[in-house]
Parts: C-alpha cells; sequence; structure tokens
C-alpha cells in the first residue's frame, strides 16, 4: 500500500521524562543506602538519587543501577565490564545486543547527570512525523518494522540503519531489529506518530527529505 510520510521535526534530547517511574526512583535509592525514599516527597526523588549516587565510586554506581536493570539478562561479570566501559565510550551506541541499548541509554543519561559529566553524554532523537496511506480508510496501526521499512526512502545513504540493515529495510523480509531500534513508538489516530530511538540510529541530517512517498508491503516470512 502506497503512504504519504512527512517529515515534522526531530527533536534531539539528552534524556527522557517519565522513563525512570517514582517506584523505580524509590527502590534505587534504597540500594545506594538512602532508606527513606518512600516517605520523600516525590517531586524530590530524582534530586535525592543524584546525590545519593555521587557518593559512590562512578563505575560501582553504574554496576548497581545495571544490576537494577539489566540483571535478568546479563550476568555479574558482563555487569562489570559495562560498567568500567561506560567511563570510556557510549556503550549504549555500541553494544550488539541492540534490544539492550535503550535501556543502556537511560542508565548512562542518569549517571551523567548524577556525575556532572563523568560518563559521555548520549543523545536520543525524538521524531515527529505522519504516515496516510493512500485509502484513509485502511489506515492501520504500524509497527516499528513497518515505519522504519516507510522511512527508508526518506534516509540518507550513509544512515547507520540502512548501512547495517539494508535488505531488512529495503526489501519485503522480516526486520526483527526494528523492535531494538525504536524505543517507543506512539500514535492516537494511527496517521501522526512519534518514535523515540538513538540519535545515532536517526538524526536531523539522516533525514534528506521531509515529504515522501513509500510502498509498504507484505512480509514475506522466512522459512
Amino acid at each position: 500500500m502506497n503512504y504519504q510520510i512527512i517529515i515534522k521535526r526531530v527533536d534531539t534530547v539528552n534524556e527522557l521524562e517519565g522513563y525512570w517511574s517514582d517506584e523505580d526512583l524509590i527502590q534505587l535509592l534504597e540500594k545506594f543506602n538512602y532508606p527513606d525514599g518512600a516517605t520523600a516527597e516525590k517531586k524530590n526523588l530524582p534530586e535525592l538519587l543524584e546525590m545519593a549516587i555521587s557518593d559512590y565510586e562512578p563505575s560501582e554506581a553504574a554496576e548497581i543501577v545495571l544490576t537494577y536493570k539489566l540483571s535478568e539478562e546479563l550476568n555479574e561479570g558482563q555487569i562489570q565490564q559495562i560498567s568500567h566501559n561506560m567511563l570510556i565510550d557510549k556503550v549504549c551506541e555500541e553494544y550488539p545486543e541492540i534490544h539492550m541499548q535503550g535501556r543502556l541509554f537511560h542508565t548512562n543519561q542518569l549517571l551523567f547527570k548524577a556525575y556532572n559529566g563523568k560518563f559521555p553524554n548520549a543523545k536520543a532523537s525524538v521524531v515527529h512525523f505522519s504516515m496516510t496511506p493512500d485509502e484513509a480508510d485502511t489506515a492501520k496501526v504500524l509497527t516499528k518494522e513497518n515505519v522504519l521499512k516507510l522511512l527508508n526512502n526518506g534516509l540518507s545513504d550513509r544512515n547507520l540503519i540502512k548501512r547495517l540493515f539494508d535488505d531488512q529495510i529495503s526489501q519485503n523480509i522480516p526486520f526483527p531489529e526494528a523492535e531494538g531500534i525504536i524505543w517507543e513508538l506512539k500514535t492516537d489516530d494511527n496517521i501522526n506518530y512519534t518514535l523515540v530511538t538513538s540519535e545515532n540510529w536517526i538524526n536531523n541530517e539522516d533525514l534528506i527529505s521531509s515529504e515522501f512517498e513509500s510502498v509498504l508491503e507484505e512480509i514475506i516470512e522466512e522459512v
């Protein structure tokens, strides 16, 4: 089906508000030996956590937050390795398990703020766009895979997604990595969308056209 795509704007941000819930902050405060988080005013939780974190060595703090977020998928040795690497590199952009990169970004930025820049400053892109099918009454909820395939015609050949996943983004074959590349995808009307991803995957320079057409084909499942 043909779609008309309009890119409205791309916002580059250092953090995504609302990712860390009050319950997350209270549990993290406990892990950083501040037991009174549950009775503190909710508005003070982020500042209290930053203060609690800064009492620890950066790599030790990284290990605590990573254990909280990723201990079900990473073992102790992997977490220790990442906690040291995070001080040197943007691990959230380089980690080979793409589905973990979003959580690594949020961990990195929490630590970046707490330590006033001792950790590298990673950035995210918030892309606002519309995707309108030629037959308006057939608008459906697009998946992350659908969206990336439809964006293909508007992306520069230098874009990292196109360079790493050219077949998946340009052909009607499955693109499972899309689930990890796009961290959030929201729509209220199945036409106007907002997606969140790493600036490393999509940035302002990657989008070479603000209005273009794309065809969404039915995916042929691999046998």
